[in-house]
C-alpha cells in the first residue's frame, strides 16, 4: 500500500507481520496482542482506531520496506488490539462491563506488566493514539516516546458526540453495514483516494472494506463508546514531557485536534507532521512520508537504520541515514534534520495555540 518506491534491501526474515499472538488476561477481560521480533530488544506498543485491528490499520506502514527496516531491526512490536477486535474474535459477552478510556489505558499497564516490559515507545491512530496518550499521563515512567496519527485529545463536540450516537445505533441494529463502512472510510481516508481519478475503487479502500467486514459489530460498538465518552486531556498534556511525533494529514477531520495537541505539548517536546493530499489514516495511505520524520525522532533515542540497507525518499534523492551521523542531535526535531520539504509532507515545529 502507500506509494511507489525504489527498492529496498532487507532480510526476508524480517517480515513484518511473522509473529506470535498472545491472549492477555487483564481485570478489564482478555485482549490480543500479536507480537513481532525478538522480545530481547526495545518495545514499541501499537493501538489502532476504532473498527481497525493491527493488520487493517499498520500494514501500510510495516510493508513499506524502510519502515520495516528501521522499525523491526530496532525493536519487537507489541500489536495491542482493543478488546474483540482481534481476528477470529467472538462478541464479547454481555455481562462484560464496559470500559472506559482509563480502564482501556490501565489495560495497556497490565499488558506490559504481561510482557515484563518497564518501559515502551507508543505509536497510536486517532482513538488509539488518545488511549496512549493517556496512557503516558497516567503511567509517565513507563513510555519513552509517543507518536501519534491524527491524535484527539478534547472531549468530543456535541455533533462528534451525536455523530457517533448515530453509527453506534447503526452497529447495534444493523452491524457492520454499507453505510457505517461509508462513514468510517470517510473517518480514515482522504477524498483524494476514496474519490479517486478511475472508476475502480482503490486497493487501498477495497481492503479496507473487506476488513470491516470481519468485525464483530457490538465489540466495535463498545470501543467506539468509550471513545464517545472520553474526557479532555489538555491539562495533562502541559505536563507530559515525552518526546511526541505527531503526523496529520491536511485531509484529516481530525486535523485541528492535532494542531492543537501539538501546541499544547510545546515545541520543546511535540513535532508535527502534516501530509497532504491525506486523510487520517496516514500509516496507510502514505506510509512513506513517515519514514524519515520517524528515522529522525528515533535517532534521538539512539535507534537508526541499518547502514547496509539502501533507501531513497519518495522524490528520487538520498538523505543520508542517521547512522552516519556521529551524534545524536539534542533537538528532537528541527526543519534542518527533517529537512529535505518531502513530498508529500511539510514540516511544523512551531505551531500557534
Amino acid at each position: 500500500m502507500g506509494e511507489s518506491s525504489d527498492s529496498v534491501s532487507i532480510d526476508i526474515d524480517m517480515l513484518p507481520f511473522e509473529g506470535k499472538e498472545y491472549v492477555v488476561k487483564t481485570s478489564g477481560g482478555s485482549i490480543s496482542v500479536y507480537v513481532c521480533g525478538d522480545q530481547e530488544k526495545p518495545a514499541l506498543i501499537t493501538y489502532p482506531d476504532v473498527a481497525l485491528n493491527y493488520m487493517s490499520c499498520f500494514q501500510g506502514l510495516f510493508f513499506c520496506p524502510e519502515a520495516a527496516s528501521l522499525l523491526l531491526r530496532n525493536f519487537c512490536i507489541y500489536h495491542i488490539d482493543a478488546p474483540g477486535h482481534e481476528f477470529g474474535a467472538d462478541v464479547i459477552a454481555s455481562d462484560i462491563p464496559l470500559l472506559s478510556v482509563d480502564d482501556l489505558a490501565d489495560q495497556v499497564a497490565e499488558v506490559l506488566d504481561f510482557f515484563g516490559l518497564r518501559e515502551v515507545l507508543c505509536l497510536g491512530v486517532t482513538a488509539g493514539a488518545y488511549i496512549l496518550t493517556l496512557f503516558a499521563m497516567k503511567y509517565k515512567e513507563r513510555v519513552l516516546g509517543l507518536i501519534l496519527i491524527s491524535p484527539i485529545c478534547k472531549a468530543p463536540s456535541w455533533t462528534e458526540w451525536l455523530y457517533n450516537k448515530v453509527l453506534m445505533n447503526l452497529l447495534y441494529f444493523y452491524g457492520m453495514c454499507d453505510i457505517l463502512k461509508e462513514c468510517l472510510i470517510q473517518r480514515y481516508f482522504s477524498k483524494e483516494i476514496r474519490c479517486g481519478m478511475h472508476d475502480a475503487e482503490s486497493d487501498i479502500i477495497h481492503a479496507c472494506r473487506r476488513l470491516l467486514n470481519e468485525r464483530q459489530s457490538l465489540n466495535v460498538m463498545r470501543f467506539l463508546q468509550a471513545i464517545n465518552e472520553r474526557h479532555d486531556l489538555t491539562d495533562g498534556l502541559k505536563e507530559l514531557h515525552c518526546k511526541t511525533l505527531i503526523f496529520v494529514g491536511e485531509s484529516s477531520e481530525f486535523h485541528d485536534e492535532s494542531v492543537y495537541m501539538c501546541a499544547k505539548m510545546g515545541k520543546q517536546n511535540c513535532a508535527l507532521v502534516e501530509v497532504q493530499a491525506c486523510g487520517s489514516l496516514v500509516t496507510e495511505e502514505h506510509p512513506y512520508a513517515m519514514v524519515i520524520p520517524i528515522e529522525s525522532y528515533l535517532m534521538g533515542f539512539g535507534f537508526y537504520r541499518q547502514p547496509h540497507v539502501a533507501s531513497s525518499s519518495s522524490n528520487g534523492s538520498n538523505p543520508a541515514s542517521p547512522s552516519s551521523h556521529s551524534s545524536i542531535a539534542p533537538e528532537l526535531l528541527s526543519p534542518e534534520s527533517l529537512g529535505i520539504k518531502l513530498k508529500p509532507i511539510k514540516t511544523r515545529v512551531r505551531v500557534e495555540a
